[in-house]
């Protein structure tokens, strides 16, 4: 069994409400071990006897079946989720600044984020790991960050997720506990 993070995009913003406890539900229904959700967000760990592709597949369709909505996760396994958050050089917490991971199921939509980040200096893109792209914004300006409103855009809907440093580490921490 492959112990996996499961990173929904999208999920309670821009009108697709899901309740963490019917997520649970709808993914417990699958061929799936100790589901559980974190926060409020979209992040979820559980085991699988499955590849991360057909995870990835199953875990949508699940998603679009009992939601209604179009849905695109990002699987990381417990391995490659620590390996990302040990390569970010950013600290997880800052009174100057958020550290934030973007992460993809396309390296080449990462490729394209990481050439158009490097016009912005103050974002401090850096790759990470080709799921994965590390970037600062300034205390109560994420949203408004020119980097964050570029991951924002509809041509990376499909493949990107983002999520602050503290998250994947409450995310990875939560992998680690024993069953």
């Amino acid at each position: 069994m492959t112990n996996y993070a499961v990173f929904l995009r999208g999920v309670n913003v821009g009108g697709i409400n899901i309740k963490m406890a019917g997520l649970r539900t709808a993914l417990a229904a699958l061929p799936l071990r100790n589901v559980a959700t974190l926060l409020a967000s979209g992040n979820v760990v559980c085991g699988a006897d499955m590849g991360p592709a057909e995870l990835k597949a199953l875990v949508e369709d699940c998603l679009r079946l009992n939601f209604g909505y179009d849905a695109w996760v990002v699987l990381l396994d417990q391995a490659r989720l620590s390996a990302i958050i040990d390569a970010c050089p950013y600290p997880p917490d800052s009174a100057e600044r958020h550290s934030y991971v973007t992460l993809s199921s396309d390296p080449a939509v990462l490729d394209e984020l990481e050439g158009l980040g490097r016009e912005f200096d103050d974002a401090g893109v850096l790759r990470l790991d080709p799921a994965a792209l590390a970037w600062l914004a300034a205390v109560g300006g994420t949203i408004d960050s020119p980097f964050s409103k570029l991951t924002a855009k509809t041509k990376y809907k499909a493949a990107t997720t983002t999520r602050n440093l503290r998250t994947l580490m409450k995310v990875r921490d939560a992998l680690l506990r024993p069953n």
